[in-house]
Order: structure tokens, then sequence, then C-alpha cells
């Protein structure tokens, strides 16, 4: 793994590459280009201070950039079945778009993915009280979350590949949430062709912590129309319905004869208008699915493809849910890399993550985590194509 910043080093390298491949081609045998990392500047967050944007490149040509401002994921740059690299998240070309007005863009979002039940749970006895910024509920860590925090960053090496270090505090009662926490997230992009994302977190006091990447995909590239066409398989038997503001009612319910059955792979526009009161609540998929695993080994949780392109998306994880979510409520006002309007469907969400409102469902696996232990999560995104 190689972390550049300076022409001259680019150069140098440059010209060392050049060499190197002389030489091989000349014994008959080629040499794979370096995985590597670099680092510019993306512009300045609301408190004044710099945000970089970092460039994480495999072996393969693959490329993953990410900000550390909210952790965000802004472009991921994977081959089509013909070799053509394109851009299959959507994002803004610098930080101003992120704060002018995301719905969470390709963000780490936290302390709570999804939302709380009216901005209210109770732990330890003790009710804590927390923003409402969701109707009448709290989602994705309230006004001020991780999406909106700068994060200390720094390049990491990884096994086969190159990874970036991400680093955040969060003081007790921030947000209304208890403790203060310790977070740390490692995005590696393999040369495999896998972005990969470990998250640890400690805490001093008792809090609540369910966290996830909120990358939004359009395997057939950023704002090239509707995901309807697109295919997805999650391996889940059972969801969990919701209520008109999205939060479970607490059952876990079977997928079998409803529009929520993804465990054979069909397209996502399928059935999204069928007439059914749960697509009615969520505007469409806006589900939490409940993976068919036990234990916190990772599982395949969903496989997405793109007829058009020949991309594949597989999503494995450690968590006991993934969130499908299917850009129902983009406009066309979010306009986005290269001055393009992001459009209602024209993405899909795979949230892994523990359930909504968890904190005040007790049959549903806990989000607690207390003093003395460490939260951990592993996700990982793998591209190919067919």
């Amino acid at each position: 793994m190689t972390f550049r910043k300076s022409t001259n080093d680019r150069a140098r390298q440059a010209f060392a590459l050049a060499v190197l491949s002389t030489l091989s081609l000349a014994a008959g045998a080629a040499i794979a280009a370096p995985d590597s990392i670099t680092q510019k500047p993306f512009g300045t967050a609301p408190g004044g201070q710099k945000v970089s944007l970092y460039t994480l490149t495999n072996r393969s040509g693959m490329v993953v950039k990410i900000t550390n401002y909210g952790g965000i994921v802004t472009s991921i740059l994977v081959p089509d079945r013909n070799g053509k690299l394109g851009d299959v998240v959507l994002g803004y070309d610098n930080v101003a778009g992120y704060i002018k007005g995301s719905p969470y863009f390709g963000a780490l979002v936290g302390r709570y993915a999804n939302r709380i039940a009216k901005g209210k749970f109770t732990l330890n006895n003790k009710t804590y009280t927390l923003a409402v910024n969701n109707g009448v509920n709290h989602l994705h860590g309230g006004k001020i979350g991780f999406d909106k925090k700068v994060w200390m960053a720094s390049p990491v090496r990884v096994s086969n590949g190159v990874g970036l270090s991400l680093n955040l505090h969060s003081a007790d009662m921030e947000e209304g949430y208890p403790g203060n926490l310790a977070v740390h997230v490692v995005y590696s992009l393999t040369n495999d062709n896998a972005l990969k994302i470990v998250y640890t977190a400690t805490t001093d006091k008792a809090t609540v912590l369910n966290l996830t990447n909120h990358s939004y995909f359009n395997l057939n590239g950023a704002g090239s129309g509707t995901v309807l066409d697109q295919t997805m398989m999650i391996n889940a038997s059972r969801y969990t319905p919701i209520d008109k503001t999205s939060i479970p009612f607490g059952l876990l319910a079977p997928v079998a004869g409803t529009p929520f059955d993804f465990r054979r792979p069909h397209a996502i526009g399928a059935r999204i208008n069928m007439a059914n009161l749960q697509l009615k609540n969520g505007a469409g998929y806006d589900h939490n699915f409940v993976l068919n695993h036990t234990g916190n080994s990772l599982v395949l949780a969903a496989r997405a493809y793109s007829p058009k392109t020949g991309r594949v998306l597989t999503v494995s994880t450690t968590e006991p849910g993934v969130q499908l979510y299917t850009g129902n409520f983009l406009d066309g006002t979010n306009i986005g890399k290269g001055g393009k309007a992001y459009n209602k469907r024209g993405a899909f969400c795979l949230e892994t993550q523990h359930f909504p409102d968890s904190p005040n469902q007790k049959a549903f696996p806990t989000t607690t985590l207390r003093p003395g232990q460490v939260y951990r999560q592993t996700t990982i995104d793998k591209f190919s194509t067919r």
C-alpha cells in the first residue's frame, strides 16, 4: 500500500513503475499496478474544519472515494461486464453538497441508525429524550448525527488491499445519548473488488448503539434512471412490519406470500406498486429484513444485479438485519455528481443493522452497549460481473 500526497512522489512512483513494467514484460510476465491512497481537499465543514477526500484504488483498478466528513463514501467506481468503469453510488462533487441537504448519501450513520419511536427510550430505569427529526420519531442519530461530524482519518495497512481508518468521539449526552462513546471504523478496499467496513466502539456508560453505512446504489450508474429493473435477493424469511410512521409493531412476520419475499431474486419493481398496506406505509420498500442466521458470524444478506451492465453487488454482514430502501423520497431536487438529478427510486440502500426501535422492543436483539463491552460489526460489499 502506498499513501501519496505530492506530485514529486507520484512522478517518482510512475517512473519506477515504468521501469518495473519494462523489465517484467521483457521477462514475459505482467506486473499489477500497486494499490494506493491519495488525499486532497474537499471543502470546509460548518465549524471551519478542513475536510479531505481520500481515494482508494486497488490492483484491479476499482476506486472508492471517502471523505472524513461523515465518513461518507462519495464514489465507488467498478467495471461493468465490458470492463468499463462506472460510479454506482449517489453523492456530490464536494462537501458543500452534503452540508446543504443530503438524505444521508453514503454516510456513516449513528449513534442509532434507523428510527427510535417518539425520540424516547428507557435504559437502567432512566428515560432518555432524543431529537425528533423524522415526523414524530428520531432518525439516524438526530439533528447532528455521525453523518455530520468530521472524523479523524488516516491510511492503514490491511491484508490484500488498502484501508482508511476513521475515529470519532461522541460526548456523553450528545444528541441525548448517554455515555462517552469512542467509535472506530476501518474501510478496506480489497484487491478482489470488495469494500469491507469494520466497526468497533466502546462506552463509559450504558448506551444504545446501531451503526451502518447509508450508501445509495444504482448498478447502472448514479443518476441513470430508476433501479426498478435491477434484481434483488434478500436472505430473509421474515421482516418487521411498520406502522404509518415507519416504527415496527414488534412482530417478525413471514415474507412468504407478500411483496417482501425476496428469497428468490426478482426485479425490485416487480411488486413495489402492489396494493399492500406495508408498501403504503413505507411509500415503497423501506423495511427491515430479519436475516436467516444466528450468532454473529458473516452471512450473506443480499445480492443485487443489473441486467443492463452485468454488475453484481453481494452484501455480507454480521448484523441480524438489513434495511431495504428504494429511494422513495428522492424527487429530482438533489443535483449530484456531474450535475445529475437523483429522481424517485433512482437508487436502493441495503443498510446492515440491528432492528429499528430496538431500545423499545424487548423481543428484538439488544442494541445496549455497556462499559467493558466492545461493539463489533463487519459488512462487506463485494462487486463482480456476469
